[in-house]
């Protein structure tokens, strides 16, 4: 699937756009942090981003004709998909007996539908559901008593969603009972998101909801990165460290001088060198009794099973117009962090280090503008090692080509670029 130049807009869908722009829900730290970090992520220049994460939006659009549905056509596919499922035998304690991925059980991709605005919600759940990791765990959870706990339990709705794509006879399934139940929480549904946002806030309720801690605690080794920050004084080198954790790395595409990074290997070297906070930012130093220039600095210390990339494409221009950073950013099949950052990037032992090899497993791509947009998912079969684009209830194999498409391209103004990118820690030989 390539990215095309500007699309046609269906008016029943931009009208929708219209209506879902008057909405959005409160604030949420888009850095996506299961812990709070220090001054390093709390400065102004976070803030801003943490604004413009806020500001932007991105709904659903279809941008090929023979994507496009209808209300009234989504409406006869659930019709017919739930006449489908009338058919087979139901246990809401059923588990599915396999460890495969959603789309693995059947050597086939299950699609989903969207129905309203949900094509962030349905590309994240299908970047989660394919990843046998994370459905090993699901499959262990306690199932809920009474059927309100059911209807409310994120995790158990989850793996319901689970056994219709694995079970049903259906190209496309209803996320509709998965999205009540986050509206349950307070998920304001229905309207347009940004990924990294509604990917944090399902992580969190996911982990939130599962009561067993040794099923909490392997959902965050699956995900969790930890780094260690440094602040050191330039003028007493006084020097404090934090540990904290990360459920993504929020890498800039932009320099300190705003120049464009040409691979993601020079956004993550970015992201990692130390930053010299003098003038307005230095900070208050104990020892020295006042106001002294620091240097801040974040060490990596420990990376998940699982990791998530998150691409800062979205920022404020010199008229403080937010806009979208649609440069090619070629990332890489395959990343191993020890050829990337040096020995004084790091705060792990040569064991850690030596697992810091990974295989890219999928790629959420965002297409359209600040204002209104879609999202669809790249995702490679852990079991099959093919690609599938999942774009709503249409779901199609397809070629490494077709994913380096969404690398993105400055004079695409519809264009797919990569926003989210999660890797597989590969196996060791």
């Amino acid at each position: 699937m390539r990215p095309r130049g500007k699309a046609e807009v269906n008016p029943l869908v931009s009208s929708a756009h219209k209506d879902a722009l008057l909405l959005w829900m409160g604030f949420q730290n888009p850095e996506c942090l299961v812990k709070p970090l220090s001054r390093r992520h709390t400065d102004p220049s976070v803030i801003v981003h943490a604004m413009l994460l806020m500001s932007h939006r991105g709904g659903h659009q279809e941008s090929k004709k023979k994507l496009e549905i209808s209300p009234s056509e989504t409406m006869k596919a659930e019709e017919e998909n739930y006449k489908e499922e009338a058919k087979e035998p139901k246990s809401e304690d059923w588990r599915p007996p396999s460890v495969f991925g959603a789309a693995d059980l059947k050597n086939r991709a299950v699609g989903l539908y969207n129905i309203g605005q949900t094509c962030c919600l349905n590309s994240l759940l299908q970047v989660f559901l394919m990843n046998i990791h994370f459905t090993k765990i699901l499959r262990r959870i306690s199932v809920p008593v009474c059927a309100t706990q059911k209807k409310k339990n994120v995790p158990y709705q989850m793996l319901l969603l689970l056994e219709k794509m694995q079970c049903g006879k259906q190209k496309a399934v209803s996320p509709r009972e998965l999205v009540l139940c986050l509206e349950a929480h307070r998920v304001t549904m229905f309207v347009q998101y940004d990924a990294a946002q509604l990917f944090l806030t399902l992580w969190n309720l996911l982990k939130k909801q599962m009561k067993n801690p040794e099923l909490v605690e392997k959902l965050s080794d699956l995900y969790t990165i930890s780094v260690q920050e440094h602040l050191a004084c330039q003028i007493c080198s006084s020097e404090t460290k934090r540990n904290s954790s990360m459920l993504s790395l929020p890498v800039p595409l932009l320099d300190s001088d705003s120049s464009m990074l040409k691979t993601l290997e020079k956004c993550l070297q970015c992201f990692f060198r130390p930053e010299e906070l003098t003038g307005h930012n230095m900070c208050f130093c104990e020892h020295c009794g006042k106001k002294t220039p620091f240097q801040q600095s974040v060490k990596l210390v420990h990376l998940p099973q699982t990791l998530t990339i998150h691409l800062k494409r979205f920022c404020f221009g010199r008229s403080a117009y937010i806009h979208k950073i649609s440069n090619c950013l070629p990332f890489p099949q395959d990343l191993d962090f020890n050829a990337v950052l040096t020995e004084q990037q790091c705060q792990a032992y040569d064991n850690e280090k030596a697992a810091w090899r990974y295989e890219l497993f999928a790629v959420v791509a965002h297409s359209g503008t600040t204002s209104y947009g879609h999202y669809c998912a790249y995702i490679r079969s852990l079991t099959e090692c093919k690609w599938y684009c999942f774009n709503d209830s249409f779901v199609e194999q397809v070629s490494w080509d077709d994913v380096k498409s969404t690398y993105g391209h400055s004079d695409l103004y519809w264009g797919q670029t990569a926003y989210l990118l999660f890797y597989m820690k590969k196996q060791p030989q």
